[in-house]
């Protein structure tokens, strides 16, 4: 239908029991090249914090339903904002500060503070935008495999060119300017790690994105002027952009944070909200804490 590629972006160490502890290395993780059980996640004791967790493109607020749930679980205040042309809205007629405003409206109506306000792939350019507006209110930013765009970029600068390609051609062939992903998109690229049935189950989930405000110009000259403290949660089997040649989340998009913590686990960009999120949990966490 369109020319996306089909490489596929291959994690640099095939047998993972020769993975370099000392940058892919976590205790909570990984131990003698195979994955801990769900159990090892349930630590006793944790700073109690506040999580302000938005959602990114092709998703709504029950993205974190698992993840917020295993957050509570362990003490921690968690609030998942819907936002504008997601969820049960409608209206696909959107823009990106309309998208904004949905989650500073949000924080302001429940007049929340000292929170960390975590953004996962397109919501890393919304938690950019509410952080140039209520930054008193925000105790730490976390970018989960999210976008970091530049001042004056958009997110549909950052795709590869086949990609940025077929989602104009998705975009031009809607009804009603929106991109629906296709099946084979979706599994090879969101979803890589997941069971075929499992990957089935979350596509059927999956509604048609606003397309406009991946392709909006944000000004964000006042976002890097903050003294906010970040952190960047990399997955390195996240598949959803290449990583290397001029793309990627880490380190393209994470170094433009300037000073930040980085926070390494081994999920793909969606599946581990529904099959690990005790360990997505611990990662936000550990993204989060002093």
């Amino acid at each position: 239908m369109f020319p996306f590629s089909q490489e596929t972006h291959q994690f640099p160490y095939p047998d993972y029991s020769f993975m370099p502890h000392g940058y892919y290395y976590s205790p909570y993780f990984w131990s003698n090249g195979v994955f801990e059980s769900e159990e090892r996640y349930s630590l006793l004791a944790q700073q109690r914090l506040t999580f302000v967790l938005v959602h990114g493109s092709w998703a709504d607020a029950h993205f974190w339903d698992n993840v917020a749930a295993v957050l509570r679980s362990r003490g921690h205040v968690v609030y998942t904002p819907e936002y504008a042309g997601h969820g049960k809205d409608p209206n696909k007629d959107v823009t990106h500060a309309m998208i904004t405003k949905s989650v500073v409206d949000f924080i302001t109506r429940l007049n929340l503070s000292n929170f960390v306000l975590v953004g996962h792939s397109f919501g890393g350019t919304v938690i950019q935008k509410v952080a140039e507006q209520v930054p008193d209110r925000i105790k730490r930013l976390v970018f989960w495999d999210a976008f970091v765009l530049k001042d004056g970029e958009s997110v549909a600068d950052e795709l590869p060119p086949q990609t940025r390609q077929g989602f104009e051609q998705l975009r031009a062939g809607s009804k009603d300017d929106t991109i629906m992903l296709p099946f084979p998109l979706f599994r090879d690229l969101f979803v890589n790690t997941a069971t075929l049935e499992e990957a089935k189950q979350m596509y059927a989930g999956v509604i048609p994105e606003p397309a406009r405000p991946l392709f909006e110009n944000l000004e964000l000259k006042a976002f890097y002027d903050l003294p906010t403290p970040k952190s960047y949660v990399y997955f390195y089997q996240d598949n959803t952009l290449p990583q290397g040649e001029g793309f990627g989340w880490n380190p393209h998009m994470s170094t433009r944070l300037g000073q930040f913590r980085l926070i390494v686990g081994g999920g793909d960009h969606f599946t581990d909200t529904r099959t690990r999120p005790a360990m997505l949990a611990q990662k936000l966490y550990e993204a989060g804490r002093d």
